[in-house]
């Protein structure tokens, strides 16, 4: 793999760049190379952060020094093709499309030259790849939404968008895990915490598994939501191939 760049970026980590570009290709290598990093027993690796094209790779130069790093991690990139990379699980999302809870919906889809119900029938029949985590904790940057319904960003950014809403941006979709200012044309919102602080696991989605959408209604929101707040709901994830909600 000499396409593979190993880019400082600061004192204790190093960017270690598989491409240019986001495709399921290139982060399978993204996949690959971390589960090599974590059976490799190399001294000194503080975390790891995937992103669209690279894996952010922090360490501590008090247990390893950084050429002696790098040369460690180039020594992985041969087996990479022998590693087995676990099936992917499927998050499911319940999401309150239209309304107040989905005020950009209408736009998207006039933007589209389609019906609302056709951008919701369009924006949950795929089962989207979570590429990377990041802007805020939990924030999915997500992969494989279909051309038809990308929308350019608002012109005029809001100052709050609230948790669980759900927005397009380009050729991109994703969920507002807390409030927060955002540019993202909103079509709905799921009554899911994809972040709280006070869960055993903060963070819900995962880099590397897929979330699909599915159309709730507000009873329905109402009901999910109360769950939340008792603490009683149960996130749904099921293995890829198998039927969803």
């Amino acid at each position: 793999m000499s396409d593979v760049r190993f880019l400082l970026t600061g004192d204790t980590s190093i960017s270690v760049e598989f491409g240019n570009e986001i495709n399921i290709e290139i982060n399978a290598k993204i996949r690959a190379f971390n589960i090599a990093l974590e059976q490799s027993g190399i001294p000194g690796i503080v975390e790891t952060v995937p992103t669209y094209r690279s894996l952010m790779v922090h360490y501590d130069p008090g247990v390893i020094l950084y050429d002696d790093l790098v040369k460690a991690m180039k020594g992985l990139l041969g087996s990479l093709d022998k590693i087995q990379i676990p099936p992917s699980s499927v998050l499911e999302v319940p999401v309150l499309y239209g309304g107040e809870a989905g005020p950009d919906l209408d736009f998207v889809a006039e933007h589209a030259g389609k019906t609302a119900e056709e951008v919701i029938k369009i924006h949950t029949s795929t089962e989207y790849l979570i590429y990377m985590l990041g802007f805020t904790p939990g924030f999915t940057y997500l992969g494989g939404m279909d051309e038809s319904i990308a929308t350019p960003r608002l012109k005029q950014p809001r100052v709050k968008i609230p948790a669980g809403s759900v927005g397009i941006a380009g050729s991109q979709t994703g969920v507002y895990p807390i409030d927060s200012p955002g540019g993202w044309q909103l079509i709905g919102q799921t009554p899911v915490r994809m972040y709280d602080p006070n869960r055993a696991e903060p963070i819900l989605p995962k880099a590397g598994e897929y979330i699909k959408f599915y159309p709730i209604t507000k009873a329905e929101f109402d009901e999910i939501a109360a769950q939340e707040a008792a603490g009683t709901y149960t996130y749904k994830r099921h293995p890829r191939g198998e039927a969803t909600t």
